[in-house]
């Protein structure tokens, strides 16, 4: 009899044993306990929008060293809503008009390698994207000197967007030192780049106007929800083009900490972009709690049990005959080497790693791996977003595959 409280059971969705990782496919990563509490208490009653962003740009303004902050309905909605106001600024009618960019400055420069499929974020308000640099030969790391960065911007230059990734050669600091000769803002991506905890500042510290964080990674937040931190003019700006103003002009009364009226046209602006991009107030709550956690959580702690997770399995997939499991990744200097276990298919084996990865989710519950690396015959279990007790169903699921190709 199907459990009436099994939302999954109810409307016959498999359940997911999550070894990928923190991936928006498979819903994220598992909410805290006290985020799900937060939003249940603010789905009982009502606030203006306004004040519970503003709320939450003070403790997102504290933990990123920044001027300001804002929560979004996701990383790339961030990203989006911070190209938007470097097009539009505090221009009512430009925020008008988007995603109409006629007679403003829509051009957003990034580094050539730093293209990825994320680039529709800084589309999406009408910018162009204006590719700098070169590629080499080393696994897309760019090759963009200084110089090339000051010849690409010209009256046209809205931005410069940088995508932070582990294998960068182009340094931020590097970038803003040109950027910031001719008023440039940076947007820097930097979704999956918790933790460790010091990236929380290390972006806004380097000169980034804006820097956009996922909330339902390792937050562990709302999954549909970001944050961004940066700048004054611009958190002021997204708020302009996110928040509904239903209100005449002699009403409007926003927290002047989050926009201030003063330094604005008269009147109030129309729904902006953002309008297809809001955040509710559960949402609003569950990511400012998830984030006072996050800030308080022992990160040394956290990787350990990351780690321990990668070792137990690697240990009991050790000998599986033409399937190895090898520990990678583990570098304790280093927050952001997640430890996974690369699970290695020989040539000789009846079935290839597609056909693993395609019987693990086959069956229920289903089992999701890293298949990115299925053609060179490998995947990967990635250990954060699993309890210790579905340890034992991935190995008995991967020793019973491998025991009926093997007989």
């Amino acid at each position: 009899m199907t459990d009436p409280n099994d939302i999954y059971e109810k409307y016959d969705v498999p359940r997911v044993i999550n070894a990928v990782g923190n991936h928006t496919r498979v819903g994220g990563s598992l909410i805290r306990p006290e985020a799900r509490e937060a939003m249940a208490n603010a789905a009982d009653d009502f606030a203006e929008l306004s004040e519970l962003q503003a709320r939450a740009s003070e403790l997102i303004s504290q933990a990123c060293d920044a001027d300001a902050g804002y929560v979004t309905n996701g990383a790339a909605s961030g990203l989006a809503l911070a190209t938007a106001a470097c097009l539009a600024r505090d221009d009512f009618a430009t925020m008008d008009r988007l995603p109409d960019t006629t007679g403003v400055p829509d051009e957003v420069l990034v580094p050539t390698a730093h293209h990825i499929e994320y680039d529709r974020a800084f589309r999406l308000p009408g910018a162009t994207l204006r590719p700098v640099g070169l590629i080499d030969n080393h696994d897309g790391a760019e090759q963009v000197k200084p110089w090339e960065i000051a010849d690409a911007i010209s009256e046209e230059t809205a931005a410069f967007a940088y995508i932070e990734r582990p294998r960068n050669e182009l340094s931020l600091e590097a970038v803003v030192e040109v950027t910031d000769q001719h008023d440039i803002p940076v947007i820097v991506d930097a979704a999956a780049e918790l933790p460790p905890q010091s990236n929380l500042t290390k972006y806004v510290d380097c000169g980034a106007a804006a820097v956009v964080f996922s909330g339902g990674k390792a937050v562990r937040g709302p999954q549909p929800t970001g944050i961004v931190a940066g700048d004054q003019w611009l958190i002021r700006s997204i708020a302009l083009q996110h928040l509904p103003v239903d209100t005449p002009a002699e009403f409007w009364d926003p927290p002047e900490e989050l926009i201030d009226t003063t330094v604005l046209p008269s009147g109030t602006p129309n729904y902006g972009l953002g309008r297809a991009m809001k955040v509710g107030k559960e949402e609003i709550a569950g990511l400012v709690r998830a984030l006072e956690l996050f800030l308080d959580e022992d990160e040394d702690e956290v990787v350990e049990s990351w780690r321990r997770r990668a070792n137990r399995l690697a240990d009991e997939l050790s000998d599986l005959g033409e399937i190895h499991a090898d520990l990678s990744g583990d570098d304790r200097s280093d927050y952001r080497s997640v430890p996974t276990v690369d699970i290695r298919i020989e040539a000789s084996s009846p079935s290839g790693a597609a056909d693993l990865v395609r019987q693990l989710r086959n069956d229920r519950p289903r089992i999701i791996v890293g298949e990115r690396h299925v053609e060179d015959g490998w995947i990967t279990l990635d250990p954060r977003c699993l309890r210790d007790d579905q340890i034992a169903v991935i190995v008995d699921r991967i020793r019973a595959i491998v025991c009926s190709e093997q007989s």
